[in-house]
């Protein structure tokens, strides 16, 4: 019989391919104060956006185990491809545990567009993948909507230094050639990207367009998800983030933490 009181007192499980989930989390921790934490990121085997779909959901049911073993009362799923390719299998196999995974913020884009161009930057496996192209259809007649693939972006994040002039020249040639007057809006589709939203509005300056991701709605889908089976702790108390990568070394640890405080906006 389950202790409910006692499985309460669990931490939240995150995990991604990389460093790039540490933007979902640093909003589940914003909105669940509360609540503990453990971050696992798989940069010793990332990126896993250009890996076939077999081998991303080999990876992440890998991961998961390991939270698992540690005893965690609810998952996400914190990375595009991950979620695209293993999320459906892991709500069958673990059916009592609450999972929630991201997908690029294709809706709130159309809903809050203006009649102009919805460019969606992703990686080429989600952009490849069924339930990525399925959520297209579901919105393609309500909006001009293009995927712009972005191998190798989230490299810039993971390694820890950005050279701006490296950035822009990564720009120049894999996002500008899909910029036109009427894009309105640009789907982070990677939750790498965030991380890069200063220096991706300094490229497009001087146009002004919406840059958003789907870091809150996962993580207020995983609050309600968590309080659904009351497994939400109490308000009168701090949590802790502990961070976790498969590579064993300190300094993706550290720039884990660095990452999961600086600003995006």
């Amino acid at each position: 019989m389950i202790d409910w009181d006692q499985k309460k007192n669990l931490p939240i499980g995150f995990m991604d391919s990389g460093l790039g989930g540490l933007s979902v989390l640093r909003e589940a921790v914003r909105i669940m104060p509360a609540e503990d934490f453990i971050y696992y990121g798989d940069s010793l085997h990332a990126p896993y956006g250009t890996k076939e779909e077999e081998v991303i959901r080999e990876l992440t049911f890998n991961v998961v185990k390991i939270l698992l073993k540690q005893g965690i009362k609810g998952l996400a799923v914190a990375c595009n491809t991950a979620t695209s390719a293993a999320v459906r299998r892991l709500r069958i196999d673990y059916p009592n545990l609450p999972i929630v995974g991201i997908e690029p913020a294709i809706k709130p884009a159309v809903v809050n567009h203006k009649n102009g161009r919805i460019l969606v930057m992703a990686t080429p496996m989600t952009i490849r993948q069924k339930k990525y192209q399925t959520l297209l259809e579901r919105y393609r007649e309500q909006a001009e909507i293009i995927s712009v693939p972005c191998g190798g972006l989230m490299e810039f994040v993971e390694r820890g230094r950005i050279e701006e002039d490296e950035l822009n020249a990564y720009f120049e040639e894999h996002l500008l050639p899909y910029l036109s007057e009427d894009t309105e809006t640009i789907v982070l589709g990677c939750t790498h990207y965030p991380f890069l939203k200063p220096y991706l509005r300094k490229f497009l300056e001087p146009r002004v367009i919406d840059l958003i991701d789907g870091s809150l709605g996962t993580s207020m889908e995983l609050k309600r998800r968590l309080s659904e089976k009351n497994l939400l702790r109490e308000e009168n108390r701090k949590g802790y983030v502990k961070i976790q990568n498969s590579t064993g070394r300190q300094d993706m640890i550290d720039l884990s933490y660095r990452l999961l405080e600086m600003p995006v906006d």
